[in-house]
């Protein structure tokens, strides 16, 4: 696998990696056709999980590919990661503000974004997942590119763990589109379209990620901190209150504890 991906140009690289986290969304999305409900601990241990993933990608990823390159510089390593990982929260936070969303079973009436009243709450739904796929699209990007870009700290196995543990945690992402609009009365069909159509982002922003790094490398390090800090805010202001909103805050929790060690191991072993 790792030899026939080196083999390819970098954007190949990354939009067979998000095809393959698009398909895990996607994957998570059918199982409107096997059931009109989740078992909600189950969905919120899966939502735990995924924030540990996302939390231990953001840093073994990230943010220490981003210290290491940085080394040697003209100024303190620690300062492109730090601005970089700033500007990927506030990035988001303008994003949430602007782009009208819903998030998973939260009532109509406590949708967020400009006029999110105008719209229906299937597309409201999707939109709040699409806020999360942004920064993991960039994330894989950014990875594959530092790769082509011959950087020490980075490589192809690392950029594919990044990608496996995106993969992962999206199927609950997948999950928590498509269920809701199940119960809502949507026909399985549509609840399957509209979960899977949320991960349709990741593939755009993965190409915006390799060219931003091809063409200016000097960024890198801040390019990297900046998915980081996006995927952290995503984690902070979504993820992890809704992982807890029904009251499994320790299922929730242990869950996130082993989504981390998961990506951990992953990062590690395959890095």
């Amino acid at each position: 696998m790792i030899d026939y991906l080196a083999n390819l140009d970098p954007i190949y690289q990354a939009l067979l990696a998000t095809i393959f986290t698009w398909g895990m969304t996607a994957l998570g999305a059918a199982l409107v056709f096997t059931t009109k409900k989740v078992n909600q601990k189950l969905l919120d241990g899966m939502l735990g999980f995924a924030a540990g993933v996302m939390i231990a990608a953001s840093f073994w990823s990230l943010l220490s590919p981003a210290l290491e390159m940085s080394e040697g510089g003209s100024i303190p390593k620690w300062i492109p990661a730090a601005v970089g990982f700033l500007l990927g929260g506030i990035f988001l936070m303008a994003i949430d503000k602007i782009l009208p969303h819903l998030h998973p079973n939260a009532p109509q009436n406590k949708a967020e974004g400009y006029h999110p009243a105008n719209k229906r709450r299937s597309t409201l739904l999707v939109l709040a997942i699409t806020l999360h796929n942004i920064p993991e699209g960039l994330a894989i990007g950014v990875a594959f590119g530092a790769v082509a870009a011959g950087f020490e700290s980075a490589s192809l196995a690392a950029a594919l763990s990044l990608a496996i543990g995106i993969g992962i945690q999206n199927f609950p992402e997948g999950v928590a589109v498509s269920m809701p609009l199940r119960r809502d009365g949507m026909s399985r069909r549509k609840s399957f379209a509209y979960g899977q159509f949320s991960a349709m982002v990741e593939p755009i922003a993965a190409v915006i990620g390799v060219l931003a790094v091809t063409y200016m490398q000097a960024m890198l390090p801040y390019a990297l901190s900046f998915a980081a800090g996006a995927m952290i805010f995503v984690v902070a202001e979504e993820v992890i209150p809704g992982s807890q909103e029904n009251g499994n805050n320790d299922l929730a929790s242990i869950s996130l504890m082993i989504g981390f060690v998961v990506m951990m191991i992953l990062d590690v072993a395959l890095g």
